[in-house]
């Protein structure tokens, strides 16, 4: 059963990606209201997708994508950035912060769940970057 993380300073935005990714198969989500929640979060227990929005009130989601990839157990953790940065730069700082997928807001339920379904369904070095 995927463990998923659902980090977002927006209720309805969180509320919002756990509905689209509902209908993967037996997905358990917690959700997470700041990135020091989130870290918080990945403290307390394994998970297998972190879905994150970059703008939070305190600590940011670049920063928590570095955070993630500089821990050891957490390194290969997938990570979604979805975002309302469409911004190129903001694309290329996320990916090379080291997440996995950027998604601009609004997004399709297909296209979350599809990007959420090649991390899940692929080990980290089968799974590209985008």
């Amino acid at each position: 059963m995927p463990e998923v993380l659902v980090v977002d300073d927006s209720k309805v935005m969180r509320d919002m990606v756990v509905a689209c990714l509902r209908p993967y198969p037996e997905s358990h989500f917690t959700q997470a209201s700041s990135g020091l929640e989130a870290i918080e979060q990945l403290s307390l227990k394994p998970y297998d997708l972190l879905v994150l929005d970059l703008n939070m009130p305190d600590i940011g989601g670049i920063e928590v994508v570095e955070f993630v990839r500089g821990q050891d157990h957490l390194r290969n953790l997938p990570i979604i950035i979805v975002t309302t940065r469409g911004d190129e730069a903001s694309r290329e700082r996320a990916l090379q912060a080291g997440a996995d997928r950027f998604m601009t807001k609004p997004f399709t339920p297909d296209s979350i769940q599809s990007a959420a379904r090649t991390l899940l369904e692929k080990t980290p070095a089968e799974a590209p970057r985008g």
